[in-house]
């Protein structure tokens, strides 16, 4: 017994050591290379958040080095190890729109006739996230704006390769159209959104049902901070945000780059722009451009870095971040003149503002019916943030009110 008892500490000891250097890894990293602003409010809450992702990053990276697992797995595991409890005037069901893996949010409360219906497509770069992990935000979504919501359990890459998140999205929404009185659902009165890559996935899915008479129109669209091109990195939120919290610039690159199973070693041509051929840069150079962003935007600096010389051979290597599967901005005019109207969220403090900014004038310049929150104090995977206790960031739950009510309005 004593021995057991003596191994126990050993063990206990050994990742309590474990822990602690992790910890100081992830401080050090995040104050020695992360610039938070002054002005930005809560700046201990990110930081925490920020030296968990660290921390979860680092044993990630151990172990894929010593042929354990991927990093992603690591990833994935810590994320679920989150658990939130269905909220109590909500049921739910688990089951397959056409193979695609969903939950459906009830309200329990009776309804006097069809309620609303609300598609929701979660973040996490394509590589992570869930259902589960995303409950919170159903919850709020289906309780407060008393409406039926499906979140969709996209499978994830790099098992499942790009393009099949978006496919996946848009089959799980077009059976819904299909069948929305089957739950209870007006099916002229169904909305679709997503945060991070989930908005961007929602942007593709919206551009895809333009062409689709057969089936009801979205009522709107709800986009979170979307990720909308990769022509130029080099944007006014690109350098203000490049290292602030959750979201570096450089990390834009590599998770881009992870997402479509091409090699990490391209990341900087991408950060420079060498992979854009010069017609591409002649094409979409009038819609990727910081001057289409207001010049409130570039108060907190900005340089202009035009697109370094174009490489054939990179190019070629990433055709998939050009297409407009992946940068929705380059959808032609007769295409986003006939979406949906739209709710666009951005966030000061996220190395992707400006995407949201970029395909807001689109929509204005297109005639869509917008309307636009930008949250002051928000930065990349805020909404994450909802339901954590002591560690919620007030402007989560903002950005959540905001998209109720829009929906509420409609």
């Amino acid at each position: 017994m004593e021995h057991l008892w003596g191994l126990f500490l050993g063990v206990g000891g050994i990742l309590a050591t474990a822990f602690g250097l992790l910890l100081s890894w992830a401080v050090y990293y995040d104050f020695s290379r992360s610039h938070i602003p002054p002005e930005f409010q809560h700046p201990w809450k990110l930081r925490l958040f920020h030296w968990g992702i660290i921390m979860t990053m680092t044993v990630g990276e151990i172990c894929e080095h010593l042929g354990l697992c991927s990093q992603v797995l690591v990833v994935r595991f810590f994320l679920q190890l989150k658990s939130t409890r269905l909220d109590p005037s909500l049921f739910s069901k688990d089951l397959h729109f056409d193979g695609v893996p969903v939950r459906v949010y009830y309200p329990k409360a009776p309804s006097a006739g069809l309620r609303r219906g609300f598609v929701f497509y979660h973040g996490g770069a394509g590589l992570a996230g869930s259902i589960d992990f995303y409950q919170d935000v159903s919850n709020k979504i289906a309780k407060d704006g008393d409406l039926v919501l499906v979140s969709v359990g996209y499978h994830l890459s790099p098992e499942y390769t790009y393009p099949t998140q978006y496919q996946e999205c848009l089959t799980a929404t077009v059976h819904f159209l299909q069948n929305a009185k089957a739950y209870g659902v007006d099916p002229s009165q169904i909305v679709i959104g997503g945060d991070s890559c989930g908005g961007s996935f929602a942007t593709v899915v919206a551009q895809k049902l333009v062409g689709r008479p057969d089936l009801p129109k979205l009522r709107a669209q709800v986009l979170l901070y979307p990720a909308c091109q990769a022509m130029d990195l080099n944007l006014p939120s690109y350098q203000q945000n490049s290292t602030i919290p959750l979201l570096y610039r450089h990390s834009v690159a590599y998770l881009g780059l992870k997402y479509i199973r091409k090699g990490t070693s391209l990341c900087d041509d991408v950060l420079k722009g060498s992979h854009v051929p010069d017609e591409m840069r002649l094409k979409y150079g009038k819609w990727v451009s910081a001057d289409n962003i207001p010049e409130r935007f570039k108060l907190r600096g900005y340089q202009q870095v035009p697109l370094a010389p174009y490489k054939p051979e990179v190019y070629q290597q990433l055709t998939e971040l050009l297409e407009v599967t992946f940068s929705s901005l380059f959808a032609e005019d007769s295409v986003i003149r006939k979406l949906p109207e739209t709710l666009i969220v951005s966030c000061e403090y996220d190395v992707l503002r400006d995407d949201s900014l970029l395909y807001k004038k689109r929509l204005e310049d297109n005639g869509v019916r917008l309307s636009w929150f930008h949250a002051e104090n928000g930065f990349h995977g805020v909404l994450n943030t909802c339901d954590a206790g002591l560690l919620t960031f007030p402007t989560a739950i903002e950005i959540l009110d905001k998209v109720v009510d829009f929906v509420k309005s409609l």
